[in-house]
């Protein structure tokens, strides 16, 4: 089996991002559910991953209305595939107007 991290990273701020409410999808079935904490990460979001393409999906609303931030996108979605037996971490770098995600380490 497979295993899931994330880390939130404000861009704008130049901070970890805490408190972001982030779920784990699997088709239409959440698979677990989690909020950043004040290092900006979930260090264990899923540690039972099966091979197959799941969706994280990250409150940037919620954040950024705690943080009292304008920003243009009010969630990110990010949809990636399992295929082997390994830890993933997904990383999500947000700013008021743009994200980026890569498949981390």
């Amino acid at each position: 089996m497979s295993s899931l991290s994330t880390h939130v990273l404000d861009t704008a701020l130049g901070l970890p991002a805490q408190g972001v409410p982030v779920r784990l999808y699997r088709g239409d079935v959440l698979e677990a559910s989690g909020t950043t904490d004040q290092d900006g990460r979930i260090g264990e979001l899923a540690q039972t991953l099966e091979q197959a393409t799941y969706r994280l999906w990250f409150d940037v609303a919620a954040y950024a209305e705690a943080t009292g931030q304008d920003i243009f996108f009010p969630e990110v979605s990010v949809t990636f595939t399992v295929a082997d037996e390994r830890h993933y971490h997904v990383p999500l770098l947000l700013s008021p107007f743009a994200f980026s995600t890569y498949r981390g380490s």
